[in-house]
C-alpha cells in the first residue's frame, strides 16, 4: 500500500510541475507586455526598450530608434486606452500571446506578441504584429 501512495504521490508531482511552469510564464509574459505598454503612453522610451529582446534590439540599437518605429508602425500599441490578455500558446522556443488593445479612437486592435525567456530569466518581447480588431464598434 506504500508504494501505490508513493507513486500516485510522484505521478502529482510529475503533472503538477509543469503547470507551476505554465503559471510562472503567463504572469511574467502578461507583466513584460503591461510594463512596456504603461512605459509607451508615459512617453518612457528607455523604459519601453528595456523590454525588447535582443533580436529587437539589434534591429533598433537605441530607445529613440525603437521608440519611432513604433509610433510609425504600432500606434495603437503606442497609445493604447485598454489592454485586454487573450489567447497565451507556447510557440517554438517562446510564446504567443494576444492582447486585445483600444486605440484613442475607440478602435478595437489584437496586438500578437511573441515572447522568450532571456538566459538572465527575464521575459523579453521578441515581436509584434497588429490587426483589426472583431467588434463591430465605430
Amino acid at each position: 500500500m506504500k508504494s501505490a501512495s508513493t507513486l500516485v504521490l510522484c505521478a502529482a508531482l510529475v503533472f503538477a510541475a509543469p503547470l507551476a511552469a505554465r503559471a510562472d510564464d503567463a504572469g511574467d509574459i502578461q507583466a513584460t507586455i503591461s510594463a512596456q505598454l504603461g512605459a509607451f503612453n508615459a512617453g518612457n522610451g528607455a523604459e519601453a526598450y528595456s523590454y525588447a529582446a535582443p533580436n529587437i534590439q539589434t534591429m533598433f540599437p537605441s530607445p529613440g530608434q525603437f521608440m519611432g518605429m513604433v509610433q510609425s508602425a504600432y500606434d495603437p500599441v503606442y497609445r493604447s486606452e485598454s489592454a485586454v490578455f487573450g489567447a497565451l500558446k507556447p510557440e517554438g522556443s517562446g510564446f504567443r500571446q494576444e492582447v486585445h488593445l483600444t486605440d484613442r479612437k475607440g478602435k478595437s486592435w489584437i496586438a500578437s506578441y511573441t515572447l522568450q525567456r532571456q538566459p538572465d530569466g527575464s521575459m523579453k518581447i521578441t515581436g509584434c504584429s497588429l490587426r483589426k480588431g472583431d467588434d463591430v464598434a465605430v
